[in-house]
């Protein structure tokens, strides 16, 4: 049997792994090149871990070469495997493409380094297989030899990634020193006041109305969209601060999937203010705990110095825990549970009563606990979970020294963040309200209630449940479904199993299934509600699942 054809084959199989390589690569950037992370997401993601039509392809073609292996025709066993082999290798073509890999240096040398680990392994099995089968004197088994090795070498796509990363490893560090670096000469050299937020949710929206109320009177920069990891916090001081001497405040979100990612955030913008809007089971499967969650947002308070300006939402249980520890020295709390009596009692900064709220927005009465200074607010921003984070800016806002009277003005001019409850009307008359970025217990009140204030044709919500919330996922995802039935007329529910318990919790109520729809993919239910909503209905897209789910 010719070795070029042998070459061949081994070549296939090869190119079939740099594809897998490539393909895999994107989730591998979406977890931050962050090896553990990635596993852990393969873990739950068999489809990517072992794919089907590649092992049937395998099994099958070396299944019916061995048979044939006898067979007067030499070539047939060949064939045979090289036919299966393409099969095999072909890329498996994605649904939904939400966060395409974004061809970054780095992701290039790490692609590139697995690349050459593959080929490395494919060679040297290749060889170790068609000689063995030479000094056997049984070369018609050399094909199935390679296809096997050629098969796990493809199956482990994933640790030539991770390979990739670990050798490239000290230059990477070394870059990201320097980047590092230099963001820390930028701020050194700008010297703004640095705001830090994090929480388990409310972090984006909260930033994006402090920096608009603060540019009131402050020229106030905020770190763009949800770059919240230490990389993505150094890229922006790096890309827009540069030499800019005119920005007096830096606000900062810091997020966080494991302990210690906020102190090391701290260490390159170590705040002056601290905000935590909540602690809840965001990303609770990773933590483990909502005790952890807590100690891991608790890092920011850490970092604070004993002059520095520590906020907080008392509302929530964990997070009066984190202002009982006495740090620091200055401590403003807000809620919207308390009247004033017991925000005295409770030695808070300022409360908000008297909520009202239409599809014109909120509007709240809010009351400085030691003065009784108090303003009426209105804006166009809906959802009352948004009143805890106006809030926590109402607070800093006014400890940095505008009057409440100018922050009430620009609090009426503000705008949500990028679909976070976001309401348009489409050319048809559909209202659509984007909720999209992300959904969690306490968010999931205010979307679905929102829902409900439409009183006008059909209510329609499209889910697929909320994620990462560990072991409360599916008691969480059944009361969502609860809810649900109260607020919606339809429902379109995206991925079978995903969801699951919402569908279990719209059961339990007793409506009408005839109107519940269940699909794969988001294209499918957008296409649904275009043939089957008009002027003057509504549909809420809650949540919208990553491309690692």
């Amino acid at each position: 049997m010719p070795s070029l054809l042998l070459i061949a084959l081994a070549a296939v199989w090869l190119v079939g792994t740099w594809l897998r390589i490539y393909q895999l690569a994107r989730f591998y950037q979406i977890e931050e090149y962050m090896s553990r992370r990635f596993f852990l997401w393969l873990r739950r993601a068999p489809r990517h871990l072992l794919p089907k039509r590649a092992l049937v392809a395998w099994f099958l073609g070396t299944a019916i070469a061995v048979v044939l292996g006898e067979a007067p025709n030499g070539a047939l066993p060949l064939l045979i495997v090289f036919v299966a082999t393409l099969f095999a290798v072909s890329p498996r073509q994605e649904q939904e493409i939400k966060r395409p890999l974004v061809r970054t240096g780095r992701v290039n040398r790490m692609m590139a380094a697995a690349a050459i680990c593959a080929a490395l392994a494919q060679g040297v099995s290749s060889v170790v297989a068609i000689n063995t089968f030479e000094e056997l004197e049984s070369l018609q088994m050399s094909p199935i030899a390679i296809a096997t090795s050629g098969f796990i070498l493809f199956l482990l796509a994933p640790i030539w990634l991770t390979l990739g990363n670990l050798i490239l490893q000290p230059f990477e560090r070394y870059r990201q020193w320097r980047y590092l670096s230099g963001a820390r000469s930028v701020l050194n050299a700008t010297k703004p006041k640095i705001i830090g937020i994090t929480g388990s949710y409310g972090k984006t929206t909260t930033k994006d109305f402090l920096r608009d109320i603060l540019s009131l009177r402050y020229r106030a920069y905020a770190t763009p969209k949800s770059y919240n990891t230490l990389m993505g916090i150094s890229l922006a001081i790096n890309r827009d601060l540069v030499d800019d001497y005119r920005t007096e405040y830096f606000i900062s979100e810091m997020g966080a999937y494991v302990p210690g990612e906020i102190d090391r955030i701290c260490q390159l913008t170590p705040p002056d203010v601290a905000i935590v809007t909540e602690i809840g089971p965001q990303h609770l499967e990773r933590f483990g705990s909502l005790e952890n969650v807590m100690r891991a947002k608790y890092e920011i308070i850490k970092n604070l110095k004993e002059d520095g300006v520590g906020v907080f939402n008392w509302d929530n249980t964990f997070i009066r825990e984190m202002i009982a520890k006495g740090h620091p020295k200055t401590r403003l709390s807000v809620s919207r549970e308390l009247n004033l009596d017991e925000a005295r009692h409770e030695n808070l900064t300022w409360i908000a009563t008297d909520t009202e709220e239409n599809l014109d927005g909120l509007r709240f009465t809010v009351t400085n606990v030691a003065s009784g200074e108090q303003a009426r607010l209105s804006t166009p921003v809906i959802g009352e979970h948004n009143i805890t984070n106006l809030l926590l800016c109402v607070a800093v806002a006014f400890h940095e020294g505008i009057p409440l009277r100018d922050i009430a003005m620009r609090i009426g001019t503000l705008k949500p963040a990028e679909s976070r409850l976001v309401r348009q009307r489409t050319a048809s008359g559909i209202t659509i309200i984007n909720d999209a970025y992300s959904a969690n217990p306490k968010g999931i009140v205010s979307a679905l209630k929102v829902l409900g204030m439409h009183k006008d044709g059909k209510r329609l919500l499209i889910t697929p449940g909320m994620i990462e919330l560990g072991d409360l996922q599916d008691r969480e995802n059944r009361k969502l479904g609860v809810l649900a039935c109260e607020h919606a007329t339809d429902i379109i529910l995206i991925g079978r199993e995903q969801t699951k318990p919402v569908f279990e919790g719209i059961h339990s109520t007793g409506f009408d299934m005839a109107r519940v729809q269940v699909y794969e993919t988001l294209a499918e239910s957008v296409a649904w509600y275009q043939q089957n909503l008009s002027a003057n209905d509504t549909v809420l897209f809650l949540n919208d699942l990553p491309d690692t789910y």
